[in-house]
């Protein structure tokens, strides 16, 4: 018998995969950069086999995607489509918080607190990348006690889309001295796990993500404006 094709170097591609994502979700690699195959090749120490592959496996979760002339760029949402994405994680991170908070235990209370803190020390040191991969860890916590991984990983899957956007968002909060709305929500979804309160922490996320909504309304309505 004769195999036409060789095996793909799985372990590489998963290594090249995983940096290449990290660069994506920590804004290194910011929405609307080309994906040069030979540069990121380069860049990874790696031939271009692997790099192709990755950014195969970045546009089926939607982190990329081919525009004409400019090859695979990483994807760049528009505000409606932000609305979009905005209007269901609060359909479905409402209902996570609230099965959540039925079954999270005090040792997952005291796991969330301290994400919680290095959270906040994130805002006292304007770090928005630290400040997002702490809220969304603290998140995690909670939906994970949900016990339901399908709705967890379609969650992470549209943080991961809309991440871009986070980023710009908290270093924009970052800079208004004043708003709290970077802590106070998540203060009170700690307090309501604590309680194990699932109905206050189903309205705290159904306030935060509306909140949140509201604010890429009003960037939308403006952009029109102009």
């Amino acid at each position: 018998m004769v195999i036409s094709q060789r095996a793909e170097p799985t372990l590489l591609t998963d290594q090249v995969y995983d940096m290449i994502h990290a660069a994506i979700l920590s804004g290194d690699l910011p929405a609307g950069s080309r994906l040069k195959v030979r540069d990121l090749a380069e860049q990874v120490g790696t031939s271009v086999m692997p790099v192709r592959e990755a950014i195969r496996r970045l546009e089926e979760t939607g982190l990329a995607e081919r525009q004409p002339h400019k090859g695979a760029v990483v994807k760049n949402l528009t505000f409606e489509e932000l609305i979009h994405v905005y209007d269901v994680r609060r359909l479905l991170e409402t209902e996570a918080a609230r099965l959540g908070a039925e079954k999270v235990t005090a040792e997952d209370c005291n796991r969330m607190q301290a994400e919680y803190d290095l959270m906040r020390k994130a805002i006292d040191e304007g770090q928005a990348v630290a400040l997002l991969d702490h809220d969304e860890a603290m998140l995690a916590i909670l939906y994970q006690a949900a016990a339901n991984p399908v709705l967890l990983q379609v969650i992470r899957t549209l943080w991961q889309q809309c991440r871009a956007y986070k980023i710009v968002g908290a270093q924009g909060s970052l800079d208004a001295a004043e708003d709290d709305s970077l802590w106070r929500y998540q203060q009170d979804l700690l307090t309501a796990a604590r309680n194990n309160d699932p109905a206050a922490a189903a309205a705290v996320n159904e306030a935060s993500l509306r909140n949140a909504s509201e604010r890429i309304k009003t960037r939308l309505a403006e952009q029109k404006a102009i």
